[in-house]
């Protein structure tokens, strides 16, 4: 069978498509490491054309094993797609196999190869041509398999793996899913790596089992903006036939390519042995880590042997920071006291239709919205989530609470605790060197676990974290909290100021989940959980529900009144997302589960700092009028800002309403703004017999210091014209890998572009070109309902860069019906060689090939008489408003 690889085209030499690409492209890390290039160490995506079965299925290991039946699909894979609303376990929960074909290329041979699997979810048991490779119980931690001797060469191979997400008390989770408030999916739905490399390495930590060891291992030392030591050990194996002396040669990078430091350490290392090198780097003025500073260094890692050459090596991301929690005093950065409460939220990787199989792309793409709305700080709930996504919070500032997998169950069978004890340790080992890693959570989220469990998983973490600025924290309710430095409680809070009598000096709060309100934790009812589609009044009361409500209520002004000791809260939760034992998702997200804002999104980014400055993220002022102008709106309107003053004037020339910001030393940064009996729709519809539509409005302009520095404006969407559709990308470049995919959002608009948000309408997507749609009918995504005005549908690339054509049309079409629109966008060379067979990838399952009829794209000339159609239905209209106009609506 003929394998292919795809290489990797330098961005600079692509052909410009018809948009202007974004400077700046996040990078992603494979098994712990970037690739450097002359090292000796690939990485090659083994993500492509995985045969795929449901179910149950006798020796499906087996090299023989006949799987041309078999549907193809490509990883990360949810096992299926689903609706939006997938919550009261309509997922699928069982065996599933997978089994990919490929015939090794002969300049492999002599390597150490090693198969990198993120996560497969629940139960799992890796074969290669047959043979059991290693088996797993656990769903969010990589599974590593040395599989240099059990490849064929110039034949085909064969992976299978097996996987079980069914309910299993053994390991953690460990709860039924049925009693379980999130959802666990299923399948192999992160990325799969081939890491090759030479017989002497740098090894993998989740691979080794050492404990505080295994890798590269980075940590600081005596912190300041003066000096920082950096801590360096590398683990280096000898799996050759001979003794090997070399060294580790370490070279540290600022961002623009200087180099600050550099420095080597001579090593011996006999054959079947490993060695331990242990290095100091004092780096003279750093360039700190912070949220409002992620400053990266590239370290660079090589090793050499006698005569210089270069045997293996990679590249990591390191940011030098110190962190500190030091009970009354507050939490401390970089020795210095943080100057204000951390605010940020909780998050699942839950996504709309694919679930937890998420692209790197999108893993960015949500750090980026949440540091866009101001966070600093997000809580993995309630397991490590995507590399990505650590990933992405480095580079975007966002400190993280990494969790151990668990919620509310404990199962005193030994195993059961031992494996969590596992899942610690290689939690530890494997986000370890990421700078936005603020503290661990090694216990099981909301549980009733022994006394002496807390104390081992606090002693577990400082085992494989022997070095300065690592803490633990555990909830305060919990048993063994005396073992934390850290406790997660809600402030003590009576509408006024904060105040525990029995706070210990010692001891630094902080509120791990906050915000949600529900009437009984079985109806879940809550001002908080609002789907976005319905409507105004609903997500006005949930956004001020989460600043400052008029009943006592941990909020965001609550949480920003507390003394230093409590160092503020993660919102449950930034996303909507799916759950097993509600049969409604959980809705209280600040977006929906396609990351389209809510009104509360924008209240979150009003209290982020109006400074403005040069970032990856959104700084700077911002205005938002929470108002749609609809015959349905109220007559206050709020607005959300950080300026100093907000002028509101409603009507072109209308009048102007001043609000000025209040000079006060406690609660949020920026009160919600509402300037009341503003809008009259009776107004509109006045203005609008006078033929002066446009004069109806409402603008909205922040200032500081006098001076005008944000804008926003709102108007009135009329008559239903035109489809508009636009790509929510974060301006990340779509990757064709076979697995990268974009969202696209259609939206109904009148012909100046105003969305109407009340209206029924279906949305038809076409794709042409080098993308699929994920997903059909047969869940709504295609056609998809439209929400609150908008239809999102998901874009998957193909594995051939190229220009991809989206048609997005009405349902139900008609001579008065709203005209079509077109987008194109173009996807671009995979970051990583791809292994797959040729043939099987032509049979990659194509949803948009299930789409139901009437779906097909339209042709310019089609468009265009669309378009002509809609100007003449236009002028014959008039006849009817006036017609309208004469008989019996006069005079009212």
């Amino acid at each position: 069978m003929k394998r292919i690889i795809h290489f990797i085209l330098i961005a600079l030499f692509l052909i410009p498509c018809c948009a202007v690409r974004a400077s700046h492209q996040p990078e992603f890390s494979t098994a712990g490491f970037f690739q450097l290039p002359n090292s000796g160490r690939e990485v090659f995506s083994m993500n492509p054309a995985w045969r795929f079965y449901k179910g149950a299925v006798a020796s499906a290991e087996a090299v023989n094993f006949n799987d041309v039946e078999w549907m193809v699909v490509s990883l990360p894979n949810g096992i299926e797609y689903l609706p939006t609303e997938a919550s009261g376990c309509i997922n699928y929960q069982g065996e599933v196999w997978y089994r990919k074909h490929f015939t090794p290329a002969d300049a492999l041979k002599g390597k150490k190869l090693f198969l990198h699997f993120e996560a497969i979810m629940g139960k799992s048991k890796v074969f290669v041509n047959g043979k059991l490779l290693t088996e797993h119980f656990g769903g969010y931690l990589p599974i590593v398999v040395d599989v240099s001797d059990a490849l064929n060469w110039g034949e085909d191979n064969v992976i299978a793996v097996w996987a079980d997400n069914s309910d299993d008390t053994s390991y953690p989770p460990g709860k039924a899913q049925d009693v379980l408030d999130f959802t666990y999916f299923g399948g192999i739905y992160r990325d799969c790596w081939l890491i090759a490399h030479n017989p002497v390495f740098i090894t993998d930590p989740n691979f080794e089992n050492e404990v505080a060891g295994g890798g590269l291992f980075v940590a600081y030392d005596k912190v300041s903006d003066a000096s920082a030591e950096v801590l360096l050990t590398a683990h280096v194996r000898n799996d050759s036939r001979k003794a090997f002396t070399g060294v580790v040669e370490y070279e540290l990078q600022q961002p623009d390519g200087v180099q600050v430091a550099f420095l080597n350490d001579k090593i011996q290392v006999r054959p079947g042995k490993a060695f331990t090198s242990k290095d100091k780097i004092t780096v003279k003025n750093p360039m700190l880590w912070s949220p409002e500073t992620p400053t990266l260094y590239n370290l660079i890692v090589r090793i050499r042997d006698r005569e210089g050459n270069v045997v293996d090596g990679y590249r990591r991301r390191i940011g030098i920071r110190s962190v500190e929690f030091k009970g009354k005093d507050g939490f401390w950065l970089n020795g210095k006291p943080y100057e204000s409460p951390l605010i940020g939220a909780n998050r699942h990787q839950d996504f709309a239709v694919v679930g937890n199989a998420v692209a790197n792309s999108i893993h960015w793409r949500d750090a980026k919205k949440l540091r866009d709305a101001g966070m600093k700080v997000i809580r993995n709930a309630h397991c490590p989530q995507d590399p990505a996504f650590m990933d992405a919070c480095d580079e975007l500032g966002l400190f993280v609470i990494v969790n151990t997998p668990g919620w509310q169950f404990w199962n005193d069978a030994p195993e059961f605790a031992q494996r969590v004890y596992s899942d610690i340790r290689n939690l530890v080992r494997r986000d370890r060197n990421h700078a936005c890693v603020w503290m661990w959570e090694p216990i099981l989220n909301e549980t009733w676990y022994p006394e002496n469990f807390a104390k081992n998983t606090r002693d577990i973490v400082d085992q494989e974290y022997p070095y300065p600025y690592c803490y633990s924290g555990c909830d305060s309710g919990a048993r063994g909290k005396e073992h934390f430095p850290i406790l997660f409680t809600h402030p003590s809070y009576d509408g006024k100021s904060w105040g525990d009598k029995n706070a210990n000096p010692k001891i630094t709060y902080f509120t791990r989940e906050w915000g949600d309100n529900v009437d009984d934790w079985s109806s879940h009812n809550s001002p908080s959980r609002v789907a976005r589609n319905w409507g105004e009044q609903p997500m006005l009361i949930q956004a001020q529900h989460y600043a400052n409500p008029t009943y006592t209520y941990t909020c965001y002004d609550a949480l920003y009144r507390t003394p230093r000791q409590h160092v503020g809260g993660c919102l449950w939760h930034s996303f909507d997302h799916q759950r097993g034992y509600h049969p409604d998702p959980f809705y209280g997200g600040l977006m929906d589960v396609f990351r389209q804002p809510k009104y509360s999104y924008y209240m979150f980014k009003a209290q982020r700092s109006p400074r403005t400055e040069e970032r990856l993220f959104e700084t700077g002022p911002m205005v938002y009028i929470a108002h749609e102008m609809t015959p349905f709106s109220g007559k206050d309107v709020t607005v959300y800002s950080n300026c100093d003053e907000v002028r509101l004037t409603f009507l072109k020339d209308g009048k102007t309403y001043t609000y000025n910001k209040p000079v006060v030393k406690e609660g949020m940064p920026s009160p919600v703004i509402t300037f009341p009996d503003v809008y009259d729709f009776m107004v509109d519809k006045a203005m609008s017999r006078k033929k002066k539509q446009d004069e109806v409005l409402l603008r909205a302009e922040g200032l500081i210091d006098g001076k005008v520095v944000a804008t926003h404006e709102v108007h009135p969407a009329r008559r239903p014209e035109k489809v508009l559709l636009w790509v929510d990308n974060e301006n990340v470049d779509l990757e064709a890998d076979g697995s990268d995919f974009v969202t696209v959002v259609a939206a109904i608009a009148d012909k100046n572009g105003n969305i109407k948000r009340l209206n029924n309408y279906y949305v038809k997507f076409h794709v042409e070109g080098e993308g699929r749609i994920l997903g059909d009918a047969g869940i709504l995504a295609n056609p998809a309902p439209v929400k609150w005005g908008t239809a999102p549908v998901l874009i998957q690339s193909t594995l051939k860069p190229g220009k991809i054509k989206v048609t997005a049309s009405v349902l139900f079409e008609g001579s008065q019906m709203p005209v079509s629109a077109v987008l194109e966008l173009e996807s671009y060379s995979a970051a990583h060689p791809l292994i797959y067979l040729e043939k099987d990838a032509a049979l990659i399952t194509d949803s948009s090939s299930l789409q139901s009829a009437g779906t097909s794209a339209k042709s310019a000339v089609e468009l265009e008489q669309e378009r002509i159609l809609k100007e003449q239905n236009a002028q014959r209209l008039k006849e009817v408003e006036q017609q309208q106009e004469d008989f019996g609506e006069k005079n009212k």
